[in-house]
C-alpha cells in the first residue's frame, strides 16, 4: 500500500543514483561535442590535417605534419577519431593532434 496514494511505481536511474517519480522522462544522455586541436567541432566525413608528426604504433610508419586525412567518423570516445589514410587501414587519432581544414 502506497502512503502517497500513488499507485505508479518509481524508477531508480542507475546512472544519477536518483529515484525518478512517475511520469518524468529521464532525458536521454548528451553526447559531447568533439573538438579538434583547435577547439573547433568536428562532425563526420569532415578532413582533418595533422598538426604534429605521429608514428603509427604496428605499421613502422610516421604520418608528417601536414598530413591531410579525408573522411574522418566519430567514434564513442570524444577524444579519437576512426580514419583512413592510403597505407594504414583501421587508422584511429587523438583530436588533439589535429586540426580541421
Amino acid at each position: 500500500m502506497d502512503l502517497n496514494g500513488d499507485d505508479e511505481a518509481y524508477v531508480y536511474d542507475e546512472a544519477t543514483g536518483e529515484w525518478i517519480p512517475p511520469g518524468r522522462a529521464a532525458a536521454p544522455p548528451e553526447k559531447a561535442a568533439v573538438r579538434d586541436a583547435a577547439g573547433n567541432v568536428l562532425a563526420d566525413g569532415d578532413s582533418v590535417t595533422l598538426i604534429k608528426d605521429l608514428k603509427v604504433k604496428g605499421a613502422n610508419q610516421t604520418l608528417k605534419q601536414g598530413t591531410v586525412i579525408r573522411s574522418i567518423r566519430l567514434t564513442d570516445d570524444p577524444e579519437e577519431i576512426d580514419c583512413r589514410h592510403d597505407t594504414i587501414k583501421g587508422l584511429v587519432l587523438r583530436t588533439e593532434f589535429v586540426r580541421k581544414r
